[in-house]
Order: C-alpha cells, then sequence, then structure tokens
C-alpha cells in the first residue's frame, strides 16, 4: 500500500488539529492514563486527588497510521517537524476546549490544560505514568469537569485513548518511495506468526478434517469487560502481570474487540471451566489483584460469563 506524508502549510489558519477525541481504539496504538484519586499509578505534586485528567499521546512521529478512505487503502505518517507545528497551531487556534467522542459527538467539560512535545525519552513526565514514548511526541493531559464522561466512559473503560481530528489529514500529503517504516516494532515478528498460526488452527473442523470459517461473537458484555480488565492490568501494570501465555492475551484482546470465534476457540473457552477455582481472588493478592496469575487468565478468558457461554454455545454447535 502507499504511504502518505502528512504537511501543515502555517499560513492556512483552518488546518491543523480542530479537536481532540477520546475513543475506544486509538489510531496511533497507544492508550491514556487516567489520573484520579482511586486510579493515579503515581502522584504528581500539581495533581491532586480531587482531579480527573487523562494524559496520553495525542501524535507519535513516523508512526504508520491504516486508513481506509473511499475504498483506497494506504498508509499516513506525521514527521517530528509537522507533529510540532500540529502541537503549536492547536493552541494558536485555541482549540484546547474542542473535544469529541468517537470523532462523533461534541463533548463539552473537557480541556486540554497541559501539553508537551517529548525531548528525552528517559527523563520525560510521561514516563513516571508508564507511557515509553518516543522523541517527538505530541504529549497532552486533558481535564474531565463533565462527570457523566468520567463515570460512564473513562470509569467503565469505554474508552483507552486519544484521537486527532482536523482538515490537514486530507488536505496536503505527498507519497513516499522510501520503505514503509517498521510496523513490527512494537510487536515481534514470532508473536505476529504466532498469532496467525492460532487463527489457522481455531478454524480446523477435526471431526470433518477441513476449514471452516463459521464465526460467532454472541457472548455477554460482561465476558469482555472481563478480557478488559487483565488488559488493562497488563498495561497499568506491565511486568507485574504474568498470568496468561501469549495465546491467553491474543484470546483477551479478541474478547475485548468483540471478534467473532471459531468453534475451536470456544472449545477451548470451554475447556477453561477446570480453572474455575480461580474465579476467587487469592486472599494473598487482595491489594493486588493483577499479581494473581490464576485470576488474570480468569479474566482474560471472559470470566464466568465468557466460559459458561461457550460451554453453551458449544453444545449449541454441535447439536446443530
Amino acid at each position: 500500500m502507499k504511504l502518505y506524508e502528512l504537511l501543515i502549510d502555517e499560513e492556512l489558519q483552518t488546518m491543523g488539529v480542530e479537536a481532540i477525541s477520546i475513543v475506544e481504539n486509538p489510531a496511533i496504538g497507544v492508550d491514556f492514563v487516567a489520573l484520579a484519586e482511586d486510579t493515579t499509578p503515581v502522584q504528581l505534586a500539581e495533581v491532586s486527588s480531587d482531579k480527573r485528567l487523562l494524559m496520553g499521546a495525542a501524535l507519535i512521529p513516523d508512526k504508520p497510521i491504516y486508513r481506509n478512505q473511499d475504498g483506497e487503502e494506504f498508509y499516513i505518517y506525521f514527521s517530528q517537524d509537522t507533529v510540532r507545528k500540529a502541537a503549536e497551531m492547536f493552541f494558536k487556534n485555541s482549540n484546547h476546549q474542542n473535544a469529541t467522542l468517537e470523532h462523533k459527538d461534541k463533548l463539552a467539560g473537557m480541556t486540554v490544560y497541559e501539553s508537551w512535545i517529548v525531548e528525552d525519552t528517559q527523563f520525560d513526565k510521561s514516563r513516571k505514568y508508564g507511557l515509553d514514548m518516543p522523541v517527538g511526541t505530541w504529549m497532552v493531559t486533558m481535564k474531565v469537569d463533565d462527570e457523566d464522561v468520567w463515570s460512564k466512559y473513562v470509569k467503565d473503560n469505554k474508552v483507552f485513548g486519544f484521537s486527532i481530528e482536523g482538515q490537514f489529514a486530507n488536505a496536503l500529503r505527498r507519497e513516499v518511495e522510501q520503505p514503509l517504516p517498521e510496523l513490527l516494532s512494537d510487536q515481534k515478528l514470532d508473536n505476529v506468526l504466532a498469532q496467525l498460526s492460532d487463527i489457522v488452527r481455531d478454524h480446523y473442523d477435526a471431526k470433518k478434517k477441513e476449514y471452516s470459517l463459521e464465526t460467532y461473537n454472541d457472548y455477554p458484555q460482561s465476558a469482555s469487560n472481563n478480557a478488559k480488565r487483565a488488559i488493562n492490568y497488563k498495561k497499568k501494570y506491565g511486568s507485574e502481570v504474568k498470568g496468561m501465555t501469549q495465546t491467553g492475551w491474543t484470546r483477551a484482546g479478541q474478547l475485548a474487540r468483540r471478534e467473532k470465534l471459531s468453534r475451536s476457540t470456544i472449545a477451548r473457552m470451554a475447556s477453561f471451566k477446570r480453572h474455575q477455582k480461580n474465579a476467587v481472588i487469592n486472599p494473598e493478592y487482595k491489594s493486588t489483584p493483577w499479581k494473581d496469575n490464576g485470576y488474570i487468565a480468569w479474566l482474560g478468558w471472559g470470566g464466568a460469563s465468557g466460559v459458561e457461554w461457550a460451554i453453551r454455545k458449544l453444545k449449541s454447535i454441535d447439536k446443530k
């Protein structure tokens, strides 16, 4: 696919980032950190417990972003210089109070009150919150004054990151002849191959000795929420969370995104019933549930609601 570098003409006042949207799946692939009394991983001096803040990356330089516009598939990216220009023009045009939900609904009571460009990966403020951003990244902190937005979307884990919106995305772009920047920099090739192998295996029906593409995603929302909880623990506490193999995390990701599952995958979920003893957090980890490997694995495979659904669904599929 083609690769385009997006550009900004500073003389055009209508160009640049017009708003920042809070979304479930940020295009740049980086989640924000929610800062509040009960969610702050590291307390900063200037962040008091009664403030509701979201910190995350608005733009990462040289990171390929997939686009599909009117059937044309391509990648776009922003250079460090363009990212800096976008950040400067955002405030120059007084857009710091423009916020949306999933690029659709305008949100009131949200303000970008802090903005900076990462200059040093080791000592940048974002590192204190577990974010490892490359040099040139535009970081922002948003203040959420709206109670409904904070409780219904942030605390309920319905949004995970920032996504910019503006006119420049389709206004100026130039095709780049050089190879596409490394797409697998944050995910090793062997993990990708393992996931592809898992997908192929999932669609093989041993009884019929053939591949079947019939899939299902009518599992309960609570199963997705359980998987999201495990993923959020992993994102927040990193290496402290060791409850699952790569296959397990792949499964959690499928459930969190409500992807369709094959009969083979559903059968493996059903067989996880044998681990139901892990549904209750070990008293030893009552205050640190993310360290309970069995509990994390139980959540990642959908928890009680996911496993029970899998058992019923497997019977229904085989009966049909």
